[in-house]
């Protein structure tokens, strides 16, 4: 599996099978992001919750390809299923198998509206995503969240992913301290921090939190830079 950080919370996995996925496809408005729209090409979308710096560009996206599938909330999903996208909607502990990665939506604990609308509305609960590749490696993407206990009691006992992409930003999510703890909780081989530095308000060290982030390897890639696992 490869894994590529676009800046804030947006990454896209390669699957061995060369499924591409891209998670929170915040792109053109996205300050950490080099990219345009037209440099991605993803064949499913994940989407954690309604915020604009993660539903991001997924319509502009999906008008440039008609065979992408979108998963994400139901809410989210009815939304995008009359602007013409093809999208799945799930809820917490559902998944769907897209070629050779499960796709598993679980809990976040964050607020989630269309905040990009004059009128402000409902955008379902917000989540995050495990990605289970037929080679055993799992993915967690945390989403935007705050910490609590199931981090601890389902994620990690239960699921037990190999790497945890968690944001450490403040303001809007965790912090680098709580995202230690999250860390510590959910006990990965690899953590990756994200959610920071894209703009000035979230701005945090991400050495500061992998100092705290002391069971497992802590990666700080840079924007663009893609892993290998």
């Amino acid at each position: 599996m490869k894994l590529r950080w676009l800046g804030h919370s947006a990454f896209e996995l390669i699957s061995n099978n060369g499924l591409g996925i891209l998670v929170d496809p915040f792109i053109q408005a996205n300050p950490a992001c080099p990219l345009k729209i037209s440099d991605v090409n993803p064949d499913v979308i994940c989407i954690t919750h309604g915020h604009a710096d993660h539903f991001g560009d997924v319509v502009e996206i999906a008008r440039n390809n008609p065979n992408l599938v979108v998963i994400t909330n139901y809410e989210i999903s009815i939304y995008l299923q009359r602007k013409g996208v093809h999208a799945i909607g799930l809820n917490y502990g559902a998944f769907v198998r897209i070629d050779d990665v499960e796709i598993r939506m679980l809990e976040a604990k964050h607020s989630s509206t269309f905040d990009f609308e004059i009128d402000v509305k409902y955008a379902g609960n917000p989540g995050s995503f495990l990605f289970t590749f037929d080679d055993g490696l799992k993915v967690f993407h945390a989403g935007d969240t705050g910490l609590f206990s199931d981090m601890k009691f389902v994620i990690g006992e239960i699921y037990k992913p190999d790497i945890a992409l968690l944001p450490i930003g403040n303001i809007f999510t965790m912090d680098p301290q709580e995202a230690a703890i999250a860390s510590r909780w959910i006990n990965p081989k690899f953590v990756i921090p994200m959610h920071y530095n894209s703009f000035p308000s979230i701005a945090q060290d991400p050495e500061e939190f992998k100092k705290s982030a002391h069971n497992c390897k802590t990666l700080i890639p840079k924007v663009l830079e893609t892993l290998e696992f």
